[in-house]
């Protein structure tokens, strides 16, 4: 039997959100992924490095597969559950998980590290990267791009500002890179297909995702997740597109 609204997004409503784990998405929604495959471009720098730093890690799962690690490797993680997450994942492989609110400064040493890396960071505090890198270091990074999947949030918020619309910019990431002393040797952009198959997909993402909808609950937005609702019953899974970009950027020696 097809399951309710109120089955479907009680049971979203309910679900864990620590970690960075969107497995519980299984069958539910799809997202393509980028073609550079991020985490073993990672991998491969990794094993090279001396010493490396995962800025915002998150639950330490994209960390946790990488095959190699320098001998030393640090991570950071602002949110308490996900720094007790990662840590018990992290600490077998001799990462140190350091608890930071992702506000400058970060709490290392100048050029500390030659690698820094960071998927899907909220804010990139370009400053720091290159202060807490060694002459020579990289910084490698998956990021989201402009207006990614705003085809769910414009069906909760309403028309975005064009400039709300750029905000995330890959040519601003340049800039700032540049700004901050570094050299971009890499940027790509890819935009990429995603669709969500019922409503508790729809509700699960955005508590997950909280700068999507900020403040996002239910309650505040029943109007429009019932509308959608009755969408996907009637027309499928609700499409959208999602945007990425990976950029990579040398401290000069």
């Amino acid at each position: 039997m097809e399951r309710t609204f109120e089955e479907l997004v009680t049971e979203a409503d309910a679900a864990p959100m620590d970690g960075w784990d969107f497995t519980w998405l299984e069958g539910r929604a799809t997202e393509q992924r980028p073609s550079w495959g991020y985490q073993r471009a990672m991998g491969e720098r990794m094993a090279r490095a001396t010493a490396a730093l995962d800025i915002q890690t998150g639950g330490g799962e994209v960390l946790a597969g990488v095959p190699v690690l320098p001998p030393l490797t640090a991570a950071t993680e602002s949110w308490p559950p996900n720094v007790a997450k990662a840590t018990a994942l992290l600490h077998p492989r001799g990462v140190v998980v350091v608890a930071d609110a992702d506000e400058p400064p970060l709490p290392f040493a100048d050029e500390a590290f030659d690698l820094v890396v960071s998927r899907h960071p909220v804010a990139v505090h370009w400053v720091e990267i290159s202060r807490v890198l060694r002459p020579g270091g990289i910084y490698f990074s998956q990021q989201v791009g402009p207006a990614s999947v705003f085809e769910l949030v414009e069906y909760i918020l309403g028309p975005q500002s064009a400039e709300t619309r750029r905000g995330r910019h890959p040519d601003d990431a340049r800039e700032a890179a540049e700004a901050a002393g570094l050299e971009v040797t890499d940027l790509r952009a890819e935009s990429l297909h995603t669709e969500f198959r019922d409503i508790g997909a729809v509700v699960w993402f955005l508590r997950k995702v909280i700068w999507m909808v900020p403040g996002f609950t239910v309650g505040a937005y029943e109007e429009q997740l019932r509308r959608l609702h009755e969408q996907i019953v009637r027309e499928g899974p609700f499409t959208a597109r999602t945007t990425r970009f990976l950029i990579e950027a040398r401290k000069p020696l």
